[in-house]
């Protein structure tokens, strides 16, 4: 028998090869967060994670899930006016049934001169998706 084959693999580093693969994910997780990309741990049922794992493959998957969010939640630093309805707020983002309530809540406030055509489509859009087109002002 060969006196090499009896020693395994040469050591390339003075760490085990358990110490090696935290490092290697320590850094993985660096080069991450450096990125911008976050882990989100999802709970579902398991015939919707499969089917949630098949279509991350897709190469329009990242598209998809960006329009679905931008269906569901809204940015307040994008909106003004919303941000102003929604000054007690600690948080950056918005539940779109929420903002449809604030500003059915709060239109008495609603300066239309401050809304912009952009905030007014939100909120024609808004009220086409979540309050069956009607805004109850």
């Amino acid at each position: 028998m060969d006196p090499r084959a009896a020693r395994g693999r040469p050591r390339t580093s003075g760490l085990s090869r358990a110490e090696q693969l935290r490092a290697a994910k320590r850094a993985q997780r660096s080069r991450e967060r450096a990125a911008g990309i976050a882990a989100v741990e999802v709970r579902l049922p398991a015939g919707e994670a499969a089917r949630l794992k098949v279509a991350m493959a897709s190469p329009r998957f990242a598209a998809a899930l960006s329009a679905l969010l931008d269906d569901l939640v809204l940015d307040l630093e994008r909106w003004p006016v919303l941000r102003e309805l929604a000054w007690n707020r600690a948080g950056r983002w918005i539940l779109a049934e929420e903002a449809l309530g604030l500003y059915e809540r709060n239109w008495r406030f609603v300066d239309l001169h401050r809304l912009g055509e952009p905030e007014a489509a939100l909120v024609e859009r808004l009220k086409a998706r979540h309050g069956g087109g009607v805004l109850n002002a």
